[in-house]
């Protein structure tokens, strides 16, 4: 559910599961952790998309409301956090295209991206605290992006937002006009970064994840505020709700 191919110096990352709008799974988060952890060297920049009608929207709740455990949840989260901080590290860009819907677990891989490429008819955001899941793991990385109120905004209103909503706040950087033309413009900018001197690209990456340490050094602290909601009686009960 996750396709990993390299062009050249160029490497494409796509969520793979169209018929369920690329609704994560903890395997798929997963992988795509471990695609970024062992991105070859010789690549210059890459690029993350989803298959189908939507970019991502966000977590599988299903398979979260089949679990009266809550670990399935905990493992979405892990893995979640897991897969942004990989995105992060590698030294070489991250461009991400958008389109379609890019919500909960699905906007906060926003966060491990440096450029974002948005089509304009997509919606953004957190819904999740309507169901009693704190988007809080996602925090670090959002208030990296944004500024401090915006991301208070985006993190408590569980409401969606557009994609020019999106690009005034900085939460994408640019918008394209259907979904070719924004996976087509993301894959542009990836060519163009890939011509540029590799080292220097990685150092300058490296220097702003250092910059946004204040923010993105208590990745860990967020991931336990997420997790400590899971198993809860609200959230159970509201995920129940949503599949009966």
């Amino acid at each position: 559910m996750i396709r990993f191919e390299i062009l050249g110096d160029l490497a494409s990352v796509t969520l793979a599961r169209p018929e369920k709008r690329n609704a994560l799974t903890p395997d798929m988060l997963e992988s795509l952790a471990g695609v970024f952890d062992r991105m070859p060297d010789n690549i210059r920049a890459v690029v993350l998309s989803g298959d189908g009608p939507a970019f991502c929207a966000g977590f599988d709740l299903k398979i979260c409301a089949a679990d009266a455990t809550g670990e399935t949840m905990r493992c979405l989260l892990t893995g979640l956090s897991r897969t942004v901080r990989a995105m992060r590290a590698i030294g070489a860009p991250v461009v991400l295209a958008a389109h379609g819907a890019a919500v909960a677990g699905g906007c906060a891989l926003l966060g491990g991206a440096d450029i974002v490429v948005a089509e304009r008819e997509t919606r953004l955001g957190y819904p999740v605290v309507k169901i009693g899941v704190s988007p809080a793991v996602s925090a670090p990385f959002l208030t990296a992006m944004i500024p401090d109120g915006p991301a208070r905004a985006r993190l408590l209103d569980p409401e969606l937002i557009t994609a020019d909503h999106a690009l005034r706040i900085g939460l994408v950087h640019e918008l394209a006009d259907g979904p070719g033309a924004t996976r087509e413009r993301a894959n542009d900018i990836a060519r163009h970064l890939a011509t540029k001197p590799g080292m220097g690209v990685a150092a300058t990456k490296a220097l702003l994840n250092d910059l946004a340490r204040p923010r993105t050094d208590h990745a860990d602290d967020a991931l336990r505020a997420s997790l400590a909601l899971t198993g809860m009686d609200e959230e159970r009960d509201r995920l129940t709700a949503l599949w009966s």
